[in-house]
């Protein structure tokens, strides 16, 4: 286990999970929480043992609510611009991580909140999860990247309507418009999310890694150019250990034991 003064990692097995700790403020970010994450997830990168990560909030209440609101009242236009690039900077680095992460999201995901939820490959929501991006309601847009990832995940016309009218919705709604890839029980999240993560890490590391790729530029890119780094990526995983791994266990009835090369 790492520490830091708002962010600790614990790794167990193949899983690591990631808990943002500032109870007392409902998690919500600052510079040195944002700055904390990035590190947490920097570490993890090459940790060869790690194959899955879960990011959530310690405490019953909150994921991450928001942003501090001290911070954002002291911007001007340019500082307001640095803020918006180094929160989306971070986040995107968490969106091209090479392996699975997944938000588990107990209580508010609000703001920049719902915004590192959403930089997350999957979320799992408890049945106490509440999600929005509120930012109109304080004059601002939401800034990490909110406008662009809400808007693929849900759709344009959802995403409209939760950015403008600043509502929060439940995890039930959440996840009947795609933002939320299952609803869990409160108590049980985490030993859900952990279930639900071991369903990826029982996968070849290489082609999990490759996949994500190919599915991020396919969000991001023309068809053309898409299936272009799918096959890329197909043709790559032939030189890999794993690949030959998972053929012969397939072949030999046997469960595969993957290396990661």
């Amino acid at each position: 286990m790492s520490e830091n003064r708002y962010v600790r990692t614990r790794i167990d097995g193949a899983i690591a999970t990631v808990i943002i700790d500032r109870q007392s403020k409902l998690n919500a970010l600052n510079p040195q929480v944002v700055a904390e994450i990035d590190g947490a997830f920097a570490a993890l990168r090459d940790e060869g043992s790690v194959r899955a990560v879960i990011l959530t909030g310690a405490g019953d209440k909150a994921f991450v609510a928001g942003a501090d609101i001290g911070v954002l009242a002291r911007m001007d236009p340019l500082s307001g611009v640095g803020v918006s690039r180094e929160g989306q900077d971070i986040l995107r680095r968490i969106e091209l991580f090479p392996k699975p992460v997944i938000a588990a999201v107990g209580g508010y995901a609000l703001g920049g909140g719902c915004e590192l939820a959403l930089a997350c490959h999957m979320r799992v929501a408890s049945d106490r999860a509440r999600f929005g991006l509120p930012e109109v309601s304080l004059g601002i847009i939401p800034g990490y990247g909110g406008t662009v990832r809400l808007t693929r995940v849900v759709g344009l016309g959802r995403a409209v309507e939760m950015i403008l009218s600043g509502d929060m919705i439940g995890a039930e709604r959440a996840a009947e418009i795609g933002l939320a890839n299952m609803v869990v029980p409160h108590e049980e999240l985490l030993a859900r999310t952990r279930t639900f993560a071991a369903r990826m890490t029982r996968n070849a590391p290489v082609a999990l890694e490759m996949a994500l790729k190919s599915i991020y530029q396919a969000v991001e890119s023309p068809m053309d150019q898409a299936q272009a780094t799918e096959a890329t990526m197909f043709g790559l995983l032939a030189s890999t250990d794993d690949m030959k791994e998972g053929m012969a266990a397939f072949l030999e009835k046997r469960k595969a034991r993957f290396s990661g090369r």
